[in-house]
C-alpha cells in the first residue's frame, strides 16, 4: 500500500520552491535592472550634452525660461499609508496604486513636477497611464464607498486594532530584508517589536512597543534589498489594483510575499485572498479623506506620482 507524503517533506518542498524562486527573481531583476540603468546612463549624457553652452560662450538664461520645480512632499506633511485618506496615519504597509496619489500632489502645489532625464524611465507610458487611471476609478466608485459603508459598521478602535495585527504578522518581510541589507540595528528593532507586541500587545492587536518604548517599524522590502545589492530599478510601471512600482520592486513585491507567513498559516488562497480585501477596505477607511481635493488641484497627476515614487525609493535605498 503506498504511503502519503508526509507533512515535513511537503514543508520542506514547499520552503525549497520559494527559495528557488526568490534566486530566479533576483537573477532577473538584475539583469533587468542593469540594462535600465544603461538606457538611462546613456540617455542622461545625451540631455547633458544638448543642455550644455557652447564653449568660449556666456550661457545667460531666459528668466522668463527658468521654472523652478515644487518639491517634493516631506514624509512629515503627508504620511505613507495604504489608500492613505486623514484619520491616522498607518506605517509600513503595502498600499494599493491609489495610495500615492496625495503623497505626491499637495494643494499648494497644483504644477505637477518636472522630472529629471537621468532618473525618469518610463518607456510603458501609454499602458501606465491606462492602468494608473483605472486605479483612480476603482477607488473612487467602489473602494471608497466600501470603506464608507465599513467605517459606518466597524468603529475606529477596532480598525485600529485590525491594522495593528496586520502589520505585526509582516514583521517577517521586514527582518528578512533587514538581514539582508546589513541593517542589524533594524532587525533587531523588528524582533523587539514582534516579541512586545505579541506578548504585552495581544498577539499584535495593539502597539506598545510603538506607543510605550517608541520603538518605531523599519520600511525594508526585497525591493530595497536589490537595489542595495546593486540592481537598478528598470522600467517604471503600474498594474490594476496595486501600487505603482518598478520592474525591480515589482518583483521584490513578489518575493516578500512568498517569505510573508500568511502563506504558511493560511495556505488557501481564497482565504488569504479575503484577508488581503479585508486589509485594503480596513486601511482604507482609516484613511477616508486624505484625498479629498487631490485630484482638482493637480493638473498632472500621473507624473505627480511618478516622480514622487521614483524619488522616494531612491532615498530608501540610499537610506
Amino acid at each position: 500500500m503506498a504511503q502519503g507524503r508526509s507533512p515535513l517533506r511537503s514543508a520542506q518542498g514547499g520552503f525549497g520552491w520559494r527559495c528557488g524562486a526568490v534566486v530566479i527573481g533576483a537573477a532577473i531583476v538584475l539583469g533587468l535592472g542593469g540594462c535600465g540603468a544603461a538606457s538611462r546612463a546613456s540617455r542622461g549624457d545625451a540631455v547633458r550634452s544638448a543642455a550644455q553652452p557652447a564653449p568660449h560662450q556666456a550661457y545667460v538664461p531666459d528668466q522668463a525660461s527658468v521654472v523652478v520645480p515644487p518639491s517634493p512632499p516631506s514624509e512629515a506633511s503627508v504620511p505613507w499609508v495604504p489608500l492613505e485618506a486623514g484619520a491616522r496615519p498607518v506605517e509600513n504597509v503595502e498600499s494599493p496604486a491609489p495610495a500615492m496619489l496625495a503623497q505626491a500632489a499637495r494643494p499648494s502645489s497644483p504644477a505637477a513636477p518636472a522630472d529629471d532625464g537621468d532618473d525618469l524611465y518610463d518607456p510603458w507610458e501609454p499602458f501606465n497611464e491606462k492602468m494608473f487611471d483605472f486605479n483612480v476609478k476603482l477607488d473612487r466608485h467602489v473602494l471608497k464607498p466600501v470603506a464608507r459603508v465599513y467605517k459606518t459598521v466597524m468603529p475606529e478602535p477596532f480598525q485600529v486594532m485590525i491594522s495593528n495585527g496586520f502589520d505585526n504578522i509582516r514583521f517577517v518581510p521586514r527582518l528578512v530584508n533587514s538581514l539582508l541589507q546589513g541593517k542589524f540595528g533594524g532587525a533587531g528593532r523588528e524582533m523587539s517589536r514582534f516579541l512586545i507586541n505579541s506578548t504585552a500587545g495581544i498577539a499584535g492587536l495593539f502597539d506598545p512597543a510603538k506607543d510605550y518604548w517608541g520603538i518605531r517599524p523599519s520600511s525594508e522590502d526585497f525591493g530595497q534589498t536589490l537595489g542595495t545589492w546593486g540592481a537598478g530599478p528598470g522600467p517604471y510601471l503600474v498594474l490594476p489594483v496595486l501600487a505603482p512600482t518598478t520592474v525591480r520592486d515589482g518583483i521584490g513585491m513578489g518575493v516578500d510575499t512568498l517569505i510573508d507567513p500568511l502563506g504558511y498559516f493560511v495556505p488557501f488562497l481564497p482565504t488569504r485572498l479575503a484577508m488581503k480585501i479585508g486589509d485594503i477596505v480596513n486601511d482604507r477607511a482609516l484613511n477616508y479623506d486624505l484625498f479629498q481635493g487631490v485630484e482638482e488641484t493637480t493638473i498632472d497627476l500621473y507624473s505627480s506620482v511618478r516622480h514622487f515614487y521614483l524619488k522616494r525609493r531612491e532615498q530608501q535605498i540610499k537610506e
